[in-house]
C-alpha cells in the first residue's frame, strides 16, 4: 500500500560527502515509489541518460549503438527494449550497450533500470529513419500564344521517407521562385509526392533553365542531407519570321558563276527549310542553297516551317550573259521575197567605241553605241547576211548575225488524174498535186482533203532557199462513196514562230471523181406493214436504186413480175424482190409486206351445239392484226363458257375490233341435248281391281319421241297428249304385273325410264317359277326386237331405234305375266 503523504527528514553524512548527492537520489526515488507510484521517473530526475540522445539514420544503413547510463548506484538491473525484443538484464552496473539494426521504420528503443521488484523507469531514445528521394522532373507545352509560351512544370519525389521533413524548391536559372513542403506527420515509409510549377516565358527571355530539388531537412542542429535535383530547359515557342524586313529579293549573277541563296529566319522551335526553283523541289534543309555556275534567269522560294506556321522568301535570280554584249531585235525574221525589213542591234555596256552593221546592202559603217539599225526597202536577195558588230575599249570586237527566212507562196497549185478519167469501184488510182514555185520548200506542207476530210499530209526536206517546183501524190483505193466527192490539195508555208501569225498558203481547184459502180438498193426496209384501204403500193417503198450507171429496177412477187404501182390487197401479204442491174452488175433486194385490214364476219346466223361441249370458236371475224373477239347476250357483255349448257340457247351479238375498225354479227345459237326425265325409276303397287295410269314425258332438245315397251293385255290402253305418253289399265289384274319401260328418243340421244308394278289382293299370289319364265320371255324379246331394228335399219338405209338398256334386273318382281301378252310399238 503506497502512503499518501510523507514527511522526510534528511541527515547530512558526514563520513562521505561526495556519494550525498547520488544517495540522496536514491533515498528520493525511494520515497517516491513509497508515496506514488504514477511519479515514479518524473522527466527531470530521470535517472537513465541515453547516448546519442537520438538517432537519424539511413534505412538498412549500418547498425547503430546505443549506450545507457543510470544514476543509480543501487538498482536491480539494466536492459534495453528494441521492438518487441527485450535484452538480457544486466545487475551492478551503471551503464550498458545495444546494438540497433536499421530495418524497421517503426522502430522503437527503450533503455529500463529497475528499482525492484515492481518498478522501474524507462527512457525512449528517438528514432528517425529516412530515404533520400529519387527525383524526375517532367515539362508540358500548354499554350502558345505570340507574347509568351505558358508551361506546366512537375518535379516528382519517389520513394522518400519521411515525408514531414521534404522540402522541395524550385529555381529559375539560380533564383529560387518556390518552396513546398508536406504536412504528413504520420507516415513514416516511403512515398511519392508531386509538385507542380506553371510558367510564362517570353520571347525576351528565351531559353530558361529550371531546377527542382528535393531535400530530407531534419531541423537545426541536425543533420542536412545533400539535395536531389534535375534541371530543365525550357523556351518561348513562336512562328518563323524573317530576319529581314523583305520577302523578295533580287539577285543578279554573270552566267557561269556559283551562286549561294540565303534565307535567314528565326522560330522556335528549330525551323524546317525547303527550297523550291522555277517549281523544282531542291530537297535542301538549310538556310542556304548553293547553285553552281548558273545558266539562266531563276526564281527561287524559301519556306521556313514549324508547327506554329510559315514564312517564305522569294529571291530572283537574274544571269546576265557572257560573252559579246550585243542584242539583236529582232534575232529572227521571217520576210516575204520584195517586203522591206529593218533590225535593231544595241548594247547595254559602257565599254564600247562604236558599232555598226555589214551587208552587202543596208550596210551603216562605224557608228555610236548603244543602237544601230540595218534596215533594207525591198528585200530582193534569198540569202540575206548582215552582222553587227561592236568594238570595246580594249581593242577587242565581237559580232551577231540575225536569222532571216525569205520566202515565197506558190504562183499556183492543181490536181490531176494522170489521165486516167472514170474511176471504177475497188481499183487504186493515183492523183498528182502539182506546187509551182514556192520557198523555202523545207517550210512546205502539202494536205491532200477528200470531202473537208485530211487524207495525207506530206513535208519536204529539200534544204533549197530558192523558189523550186514540187509535186505530191495521193493513192486512194476507190469505193463508190467516193462518187460525187471533191478532191483538192492545199500547200502552206508553216514559218513559226517568228512568222506570220497565220501560214500564207495556196488551195488548188476541186477535183471531182467519177466512180463506177454495180448498183445496189438502198434505205430498203426488210419488213412493211401497210394498210389495205391505204391504197398502199410497191413503188412507195423508202427503197432507191444507187449505182453509176443509174441502174434499172423490176419487182417480182411470187416469182412474176408485178405492176408496181398497182395498190396491195389483204391477199397480197408476202415477200417481194427487187432486181437491180447496170453495166456493172446486178443485186437484188427482198422485203417482206403484210397488208393489215379491219375486222369482218363470214358466219351463219343460226348454229345447233350439243350440250356439254368445249367451247370452241363458233364465228371467227378475220382482220389484221388478229381481231379481239367480244361476246354480248342480252345487251350484255359475256365470257364464254367452258361448256355449253341447257340455258345458252339464245341471239348473240359477236364485236370484233384491232387497230383499223370494228365489226358485229348477229346469231342465234341453240343448245341441242339429249332426253331427261323428271321422275327416276320406281316400283308401283296396287289392288287388283284398280285403275292404273302410267304417264312418261321427258325434257330434251329437240323434243324426243316417247315410246313404252310392256306386256300388253285387254284391259290396257295408251294415250297421247302433247309430248306426255299415258298407259292406262282398267281394272288391274294379276296379268297386268310386270315390267313397263319408257324409252325417250331425239338425235342427241336417248333415255329409258323402269316402272315395277305389282298386283296385289284377294287372288292368290303368282307362283314365284312363273315370275322368272315371265321375265326371260320378255328379255327374249326385247333382244328380237333389236335384231329385227338392226336388219331393217340396214336395209333402209336410216336408223330409228335404239336398243333398250336393261339394268338393276334384280329390281323385276315375281309376278306373273300372261302367256299371250306381247309387246307394242308405239
Amino acid at each position: 500500500m503506497l502512503l499518501k503523504h510523507c514527511s522526510i527528514h534528511l541527515i547530512p553524512s558526514a563520513c562521505c560527502p561526495s556519494m550525498l548527492p547520488v544517495r540522496m537520489l536514491s533515498i528520493l526515488i525511494l520515497l517516491f515509489s513509497l508515496c506514488n507510484a504514477d511519479s515514479i521517473c518524473p522527466p527531470e530526475h530521470n535517472p537513465l541518460t541515453l547516448s546519442p540522445r537520438q538517432i537519424i539514420a539511413e534505412y538498412e544503413g549500418n547498425p547503430v549503438t546505443v549506450n545507457c547510463t543510470t544514476a543509480l548506484a543501487e538498482h536491480k538491473g539494466l536492459y534495453f527494449t528494441v521492438g518487441n525484443e527485450t535484452s538480457r538484464i544486466i545487475e551492478e552496473q551503471m551503464s550498458i550497450s545495444q546494438s540497433v539494426s536499421l530495418s524497421d521504420w517503426n522502430v522503437t528503443i527503450k533503455c529500463k533500470v529497475k528499482l525492484n521488484e515492481s518498478h522501474e523507469c524507462s527512457k525512449d531514445l528517438q528514432v528517425i529513419t529516412f530515404k533520400n528521394p529519387e527525383v524526375f522532373h517532367s515539362v508540358q507545352l500548354v499554350n502558345v500564344t505570340r507574347k509568351e509560351t505558358q508551361y506546366r512544370l512537375q518535379c516528382d519525389i519517389i520513394n522518400v521517407a519521411p515525408v514531414q521533413y521534404v522540402t522541395v524548391s524550385w529555381y529559375k536559372n539560380s533564383e529560387k521562385i518556390q518552396t513546398e513542403s508536406f504536412n504528413d506527420t504520420t507516415t513514416k515509409t516511403p512515398v511519392n509526392k508531386s509538385s507542380i510549377l506553371r510558367v510564362n516565358i517570353s520571347r525576351e527571355e528565351n531559353v530558361v533553365e529550371f531546377r527542382c530539388e528535393a531535400q530530407l531537412d531534419f531541423g537545426p542542429h541536425r543533420p542536412k542531407l545533400p539535395a536531389i535535383s534535375q534541371t530543365h530547359r525550357v523556351s518561348a515557342h513562336y512562328a518563323p519570321e524573317l530576319k529581314t524586313q523583305n520577302s523578295t529579293d533580287d539577285t543578279y549573277a554573270l552566267e557561269g558563276t556559283d551562286i549561294i541563296m540565303s534565307c535567314e529566319a528565326v522560330g522556335n522551335p528549330l525551323l524546317v527549310y525547303n527550297w523550291i526553283c522555277d517549281g523544282k523541289n531542291m530537297l535542301e534543309n538549310t538556310t542556304s542553297l548553293s547553285l553552281p555556275r548558273v545558266h539562266g534567269n531563276k526564281t527561287c522560294a524559301c519556306t521556313a516551317t514549324n508547327y506554329l506556321g510559315n514564312i517564305t522568301k522569294t529571291i530572283h535570280l537574274h544571269v546576265e550573259p557572257r560573252g559579246c554584249p550585243l542584242t539583236l531585235t529582232p534575232s529572227e525574221t521571217v520576210v516575204k521575197f520584195g517586203d522591206p525589213v529593218s533590225i535593231n542591234c544595241s548594247t547595254s555596256v559602257r565599254y564600247v567605241q562604236g558599232m555598226g552593221w555589214e551587208a552587202p546592202f543596208g550596210g551603216t559603217g562605224f557608228e555610236r553605241a548603244p543602237v544601230v539599225t540595218w534596215r533594207v526597202e525591198k528585200l530582193e536577195e534569198w540569202t540575206p547576211s548582215p552582222f553587227c558588230y561592236v568594238t570595246l575599249v580594249n581593242g577587242s570586237q565581237c559580232t551577231v548575225s540575225p536569222v532571216i527566212t525569205v520566202y515565197k507562196t506558190p504562183d499556183s497549185v492543181s490536181v490531176s488524174d494522170m489521165g486516167h478519167g472514170s474511176m471504177v469501184e475497188g481499183r487504186e488510182y493515183d492523183l498528182k498535186c502539182d506546187v509551182i514555185n514556192v520557198a523555202p520548200v523545207q517550210n512546205l506542207t502539202v494536205t491532200w482533203y477528200r470531202g473537208n476530210e485530211t487524207v495525207l499530209t506530206q513535208m519536204f526536206n529539200d534544204s533549197t532557199m530558192t523558189p523550186v517546183n514540187v509535186s505530191s501524190t495521193l493513192r486512194i483505193s476507190t469505193l463508190r462513196d467516193y462518187n460525187g466527192l471533191t478532191f483538192r490539195c492545199e500547200a502552206e508555208l508553216h514559218l513559226r514562230p517568228k512568222g506570220p501569225k497565220f501560214p500564207p498558203n495556196v488551195t488548188s481547184p476541186p477535183y471531182t471523181a467519177v466512180v463506177l459502180y454495180k448498183p445496189f438498193m438502198e434505205s430498203c426496209p426488210d419488213h412493211v406493214t401497210v394498210v389495205e384501204n391505204a391504197a398502199f403500193s410497191i413503188d412507195m417503198l423508202s427503197c432507191q436504186p444507187d449505182g453509176n450507171p443509174f441502174p434499172t429496177v423490176q419487182w417480182f412477187y411470187e416469182g412474176k413480175i408485178l405492176n408496181s404501182s398497182k395498190p396491195l390487197t389483204r391477199t397480197d401479204s408476202g415477200k417481194y424482190t427487187a432486181i437491180v442491174q447496170n453495166s456493172h452488175g446486178r443485186s437484188n433486194t427482198s422485203v417482206h409486206i403484210t397488208v393489215e385490214y379491219s375486222p369482218s364476219f363470214t358466219c351463219k346466223e343460226h348454229y345447233e351445239i350439243t350440250v356439254n361441249d368445249k367451247h370452241q370458236s363458233i364465228c371467227e371475224p378475220v382482220g389484221l392484226p388478229t381481231p379481239t373477239l367480244t361476246w354480248f347476250k342480252d345487251g350484255k357483255q359475256m365470257v364464254s363458257p367452258q361448256l355449253w349448257k341447257k340455258n345458252d340457247s339464245g341471239k348473240y351479238l359477236l364485236n370484233a375490233h384491232n387497230t383499223h375498225g370494228t365489226a358485229e354479227h348477229t346469231l342465234y345459237l341453240e343448245i341441242l341435248y339429249a332426253p331427261e326425265f323428271k321422275e327416276g325409276n320406281e316400283s308401283k303397287e296396287v289392288l287388283q281391281g284398280e285403275n292404273v295410269t302410267l304417264s312418261c314425258s321427258a325434257d330434251s332438245n329437240p323434243p324426243s319421241n316417247i315410246t313404252w315397251i310392256y306386256t300388253a293385255a285387254v284391259n290396257s290402253n295408251m294415250t297421247t297428249e302433247g309430248r306426255q305418253k299415258t298407259v292406262t289399265i282398267t281394272r288391274a289384274t294379276s296379268t297386268n304385273a310386270g315390267y313397263y319401260i319408257c324409252v325417250a328418243e331425239n338425235k342427241v340421244g336417248r333415255n329409258t325410264r323402269f316402272i315395277t308394278l305389282m298386283i296385289t289382293g284377294k287372288s292368290s299370289q303368282i307362283p314365284f317359277p312363273i315370275i322368272w319364265v315371265s321375265l326371260t320371255l320378255l328379255i327374249i324379246i326385247l333382244i328380237l326386237l333389236v335384231v329385227c331394228c338392226r336388219i331393217c335399219q340396214k336395209k333402209r338405209g336410216h336408223y330409228s331405234f335404239f336398243p333398250v338398256k336393261v339394268s338393276n334386273v334384280s329390281n323385276i318382281p315375281l309376278t306373273s305375266v300372261q302367256a299371250n301378252g306381247k309387246a307394242k310399238d308405239f
